[in-house]
């Protein structure tokens, strides 16, 4: 069984623009997948649809079999979904631990002796103890896309989904960052999605699905 499925999902605005046209892919656990296209072609609707912020006008999305309109969605982004935002959305005025033990807390998971377990994931992002301490606005920008990979594994989820999670990073950072994702997937056994335009994020994912934008009567295009 797919750990998550997508099964003829259509998608338009409100003022009837069309971004998706019956797409069906599904992504399995210990893999990393890109989904990549131009600008306009819907992948962070896409990635939008998968987390569960946005509904499909037609057609499904399951989550381990199961309609994700049928469950709580806020306990599915809590629980069963890690997201990474292009933007990393970390909280400023916090330093980096105290944002993936918000996360934690927030998944309403019962986690013994979180500090070690938040210093413990950190680190093996490339964070260590020093720079846990260091509110964000201190960080980089590749040392808060680590934060915000650490924020996402926080509850442990099957899932990660990312928004062009090396757009931002120098050559060496995006190699590194990559590293992280290819292991949580080979390694950890997760099911990891990245929305890209780099053709290096392609080149390192095990499976990759493009989209194209639609023209008036056309379909977006899947692998």
């Amino acid at each position: 069984m797919s750990t998550l499925e997508l099964q003829n999902v259509s998608f338009a605005y409100e003022k009837g623009r069309k971004v998706l046209d019956n797409i069906s892919y599904s992504f399995e656990a210990g893999k990393l997948y890109a989904i990549v296209g131009r600008s306009g072609s819907g992948k962070t609707t896409l990635l939008s649809l998968l987390s569960g912020l946005t509904s499909p006008n037609s057609g499904a999305i399951l989550a381990n079999g199961e309609d994700i309109r049928k469950q709580d969605r806020c306990e599915f982004r809590s629980r069963t979904v890690g997201i990474i935002f292009q933007s990393y959305n970390l909280l400023p005025h916090l330093t980096a631990r105290e944002n993936v033990e918000l996360s934690m807390r927030a998944s309403g998971k019962k986690i013994a002796d979180i500090k070690g377990k938040c210093l413990a994931l950190l680190d093996s992002v490339g964070i260590d103890g020093a720079m846990a301490d260091r509110r964000i606005l201190k960080l980089s920008g590749g040392e808060q896309q680590r934060v915000a990979i650490a924020r996402a594994l926080s509850f442990d989820p099957d899932v990660i989904l990312a928004d062009e999670p090396t757009g931002n990073l120098d050559q060496d950072t995006q190699d590194e960052i990559m590293g992280i994702f290819t292991g949580l997937a080979h390694e950890r056994h997760k099911c990891v999605i990245l929305v890209s335009h780099s053709k290096e994020v392609a080149a390192a994912a095990d499976e990759v699905y493009m989209l194209a934008p639609l023209k008036r009567a056309g379909k977006a295009r899947g692998k």
